[in-house]
């Protein structure tokens, strides 16, 4: 028998070591006991801990997600500095805090779903749950203008798959206004968030939505210098088995097909048509990658290094899309062939 099995001080102990607070108690000890920032996001961090959320939609730890959480009430940008850890909250701060900490720790609704607030490529953009939440590893691309890519400044980008149009602003915006973006997607009420951005940064005369199905909407003959594709790549294990977090985004953003790549097949077998003669595509398939290489053993997909992280997204030169056409055109038919 263990010398301390029968101890009932450490059996106590224990017991509150594994005792989940609950949202009285969430909310109490933020209202009542706490009082500075620091205070507030190190007891929201313990509170993260405890149940093992999911980060992941913005931020990549506790300790930048309750931070997140207190500076959007706060209506402050991110980064945080010192004084702003050392600065007190109000009541009304704390109250609210604790009801959307409650939000995130018990029901698993990710942080910009309850702040309507999103960060991507240094800016700050609108999202509710009618989008994906802003986390494209092609932002570090559209911060390096596309070099070494692309030779010179494109005059006109296709953004597929645009969501909430964070991938096409970014690209304005990084190009001074001084660019054609249009912005795709089959969503009625991703477009209506894609609007509320591309409206918020004053860019209708350069950001242009477009509801499609992919191309099939888009004039025949249009060419573009860069497409960039952040489409639906998720397969059909993981999208079974995500995190509860993933479940608050819209499905049509997320699963494609039970490899994860049916939109990614019929952008590569219609890209070509729509590109420049020395025009790129840019494409993200993310963990999905493994299939596509082995799907198309023959094609040389240029998959990105990215220095700040992110996996699954490749480069593909106008003359390649071409050339493997027939390739990729079979597996978009067979996509098709299988609805």
């Amino acid at each position: 028998m263990s010398k301390l099995q029968n101890n009932q001080e450490i059996a106590i102990i224990h017991s509150l070591l594994d005792e989940l607070p609950s949202a009285e108690q969430i909310t109490t000890s933020i209202n009542d006991e706490l009082t500075t920032v620091q205070d507030v996001v190190r007891y929201l961090v313990s509170c993260f801990a405890s149940y093992s959320i999911y980060v992941g939609h913005g931020t990549a730890n506790y300790w930048d997600e309750a931070i997140e959480i207190v500076q959007a009430v706060m209506h402050l940008q991110p980064p945080c500095d010192e004084s702003t850890l050392n600065s007190k909250l109000t009541k009304s701060e704390r109250e609210l805090i604790g009801k959307i900490a409650c939000q995130r720790i018990l029901n698993r609704i990710p942080t910009p779903y309850l702040t309507h607030r999103a960060f991507f490529c240094g800016k700050e953009f609108y999202v509710d749950d009618r989008v994906i939440i802003p986390r494209s590893p092609i932002a570090e691309l559209i911060e390096s203008g596309f070099d070494p890519y692309v030779d010179s400044q494109p005059q006109r980008v296709l953004d597929m798959c645009t969501g909430s149009a964070c991938i096409a602003i970014a690209i304005a915006l990084h190009f001074d206004r001084d660019v054609e973006v249009d912005a795709v997607d089959i969503s009625d009420e991703a477009l209506e968030v894609a609007n509320i951005n591309i409206e918020g940064y004053g860019l209708e005369d350069c950001v242009f939505p477009i509801k499609s199905d992919l191309f099939e909407n888009l004039p025949e003959g249009d060419k573009y210098d860069v497409i960039v594709a952040n489409p639906p790549y998720v397969d059909s294990y993981d999208l079974a088995t995500m995190p509860d977090e993933f479940r608050c985004e819209p499905d049509l953003a997320l699963g494609s097909g039970d490899d994860g790549l049916d939109c990614a097949k019929k952008i590569l077998a219609k890209a070509g048509d729509y590109l420049n003669d020395e025009g790129i595509l840019i494409m993200e398939v993310g963990n999905s990658e493994e299939q596509l290489v082995d799907l198309f053993p023959t094609v040389p997909f240029h998959f990105v290094d990215l220095k700040r992280g992110g996996t699954g997204v490749f480069i593909l030169g106008v003359e390649q899309l071409r050339a493997y056409h027939d390739v990729f055109e079979k597996a978009a038919l067979e996509v098709n062939n299988a609805r």
